[in-house]
């Protein structure tokens, strides 16, 4: 049984996981992979810099500013680097043998196509706790933390094509519910 964790930023998705790590289920991280990926992988890297420019990478170094500054100048140029790193991504994901995986952007990028999922398990908290994690986590604004939020999919979307809902906010016993989650996707 394949397993998806997916809710929008600051929804506290990596929460749950370590809480899914803590009874011994381990969740392969789609951002985590893409970065190692992006560090190891010299083929990926020889893809980026085609795309973006040799200057991407400095001595096998991701240069963070040069690809955000590529991401941000238009949706194209976002979905050409997805198209470029989720299959590298999907293909570790798959090689890795774990069962559960997490990924932010599920359903916003189209990833949900690129690998089979049993089960999709959907993160979610109300906008103002999610504004106050990323504040807190990020040291940025509320505007800019609401910007990031929108970016995304409505929450309300990505969990109307889920299977499952864990509510993160704060008041609900998160390991009560991924009990009866784990019933649940065993029956």
């Amino acid at each position: 049984m394949k397993v998806a964790i997916t809710g929008g930023i600051g929804s506290g998705k990596s929460y749950v996981c370590k809480r899914l790590n803590a009874i011994g289920i381990e969740v392969y991280d789609c951002d985590a992979a893409a970065k190692r990926l992006m560090r190891t992988s010299t083929e990926l890297q020889h893809q980026l810099q085609e795309l973006i420019g040799e200057e991407v990478f400095e001595e096998g170094v991701l240069q963070k500013a040069v690809m955000a500054r590529f991401l941000l100048e238009s949706e194209e140029n976002n979905q050409a680097i997805n198209d470029i790193v989720h299959p590298a991504v999907a293909r570790d994901f798959e090689k890795s043998g774990l069962e559960w995986i997490e990924s932010a952007i599920l359903f916003d990028s189209g990833f949900i196509n690129r690998i089979y999922i049993d089960k999709v398990v959907c993160v979610t908290a109300p906008e103002e706790v999610r504004v106050e994690r990323i504040v807190a986590r990020d040291s940025i604004s509320s505007e800019k933390a609401l910007e990031w939020i929108h970016r995304q999919l409505p929450q309300e979307a990505v969990l109307h094509r889920s299977d499952y809902e864990i509510v993160n906010d704060g008041k609900h016993d998160i390991d009560e519910q991924i009990s009866r989650l784990l019933l649940q996707i065993r029956d």
